[in-house]
C-alpha cells in the first residue's frame, strides 16, 4: 500500500509539475528517475497515462480520469495529516514557499533563515518566479504576490502595502535630461517587463485627480524584475520599479524617483494559501511570522540593518 501511495503522490507532482524536470526539481530528483517511476505506474496499471513530447506530456482520457482520482487521494491524505499534527500542535513538515525573484531573494529568504532557526523541525523550499505564482499550478503552500488570484477559493492576506515609481541613476538623467511630465516619457528608452508574451508598456499616472496611461517604448525588455534593477543602477534607462525593490538605492542616491507629483500606482504583497479545512501549523506560523516579520525587514532593507 505504501509503494502505491509514493507512485499516487509522485503522479500528482508530475502533472502539477508540467514536464519531468519540473517535478524533478520540486521533489529534489533527477528527470530519470521521475520517468521510471511514471512508466512503472503505467506498467502496473496496464494503461497509458500521459503522451509525451519532447518538451512537454499531456494526460490520456485515462490519465485524466486518474489524476482527479489521486488529487482527490492526495488531498485528503493532507487533511488528514493537517488534522491530526494541528491536534498536537506541532510546527514540523515541508513548506513550499513562492515569491518574486528580487524580494524574494533579497528578503524573503532571509525571513526563510530566520524561520528555521526558530522551528527547526520545518523543511522549507523556495522557488521564485517573476511570472506571478499559483498556490495550486505550481504546487506551493504559499505564494507571495503583488496581485490577488482570480480564483477566489483561495485565502489572501494583505502582508505589505507600498507603490510602484518611475526610476532611473542620476547618470542617466544627466545625460538625458529629467523628464518633466509622464508624456516625455515618450522620448526616453523605457525598460519594461515581459509577463508571459505581454510586454507591460502602458504606464498609470494621474495629474488633477484624473488617472491616464502613457505608453513607452526603449530597447530593453525583460522577464526578470532583477535585470531590469541592474539596467536601471548602470544607467541604460527609466523603468518602472517596486520601492521595496530599491530601498537602498533611494537611501543613497544612486537610483532616484522621478515624476513623483505624477504617482498613483498603489501595490500590495500578498500571501497566498489554499483554503483548507485544517491549515498544518507550519503553514499557520508561517503566515503569521511573514506578516509580523516581513515589513519590518522590508522597512530596514533600506539602510541594509539585518533585523
Amino acid at each position: 500500500m505504501a509503494s502505491e501511495l509514493a507512485d499516487i503522490q509522485l503522479f500528482v507532482e508530475i502533472i502539477k509539475a508540467g514536464n519531468l524536470s519540473a517535478a524533478a526539481r520540486a521533489l529534489n530528483s533527477s528527470p530519470a528517475a521521475m520517468s521510471r517511476g511514471l512508466a512503472a505506474l503505467e506498467s502496473r496499471l496496464g494503461v497509458r497515462l500521459v503522451t509525451r513530447t519532447s518538451r512537454a506530456f499531456t494526460l490520456t482520457e485515462e490519465g485524466c480520469l486518474f489524476y482527479e482520482r489521486c488529487q482527490r487521494i492526495v488531498t485528503d491524505i493532507v487533511e488528514a495529516e493537517a488534522e491530526a499534527s494541528s491536534k498536537l500542535g506541532a510546527v514540523r513538515g515541508k513548506l513550499r514557499v513562492g515569491a518574486p525573484n528580487e524580494i524574494g531573494r533579497r528578503i524573503v529568504a532571509q525571513l526563510i533563515a530566520k524561520f528555521i532557526e526558530k522551528y527547526p523541525d520545518v523543511q522549507v523550499h523556495l522557488t521564485l518566479s517573476d511570472s506571478g505564482l499559483d498556490v495550486i499550478d505550481d504546487g506551493l503552500d504559499i505564494a507571495l504576490r503583488v496581485d490577488l488570484p482570480e480564483d477566489s477559493s483561495l485565502i489572501a492576506r494583505k502582508i505589505f502595502s507600498s507603490k510602484r515609481i518611475v526610476c532611473a541613476s542620476p547618470a542617466y538623467l544627466k545625460a538625458y535630461g529629467t523628464p518633466a511630465h509622464p508624456d516625455e516619457l515618450q522620448q526616453h528608452n523605457c525598460i519594461r517587463l515581459v509577463r508571459g508574451r505581454r510586454v507591460i508598456d502602458s504606464w498609470l499616472f494621474q495629474e488633477n485627480g484624473k488617472k491616464f496611461m502613457v505608453t513607452v517604448n526603449g530597447t530593453l525588455t525583460t522577464t526578470s524584475a532583477e535585470v531590469i534593477h541592474d539596467w536601471v543602477r548602470s544607467g541604460k534607462g527609466v523603468a518602472l520599479k517596486a520601492t521595496w525593490d530599491l530601498l537602498p538605492e533611494l537611501a543613497d542616491g544612486t537610483i532616484v524617483e522621478c515624476l513623483e507629483p505624477f504617482w498613483c500606482d498603489k501595490i500590495d504583497l500578498f500571501a497566498i494559501s489554499a483554503n483548507r479545512t485544517h491549515q498544518p501549523p507550519r503553514i499557520r506560523t508561517f503566515l503569521d511570522f511573514i506578516a509580523a516579520k516581513l515589513p519590518a525587514m522590508i522597512r530596514t532593507f533600506g539602510n541594509r540593518i539585518q533585523s
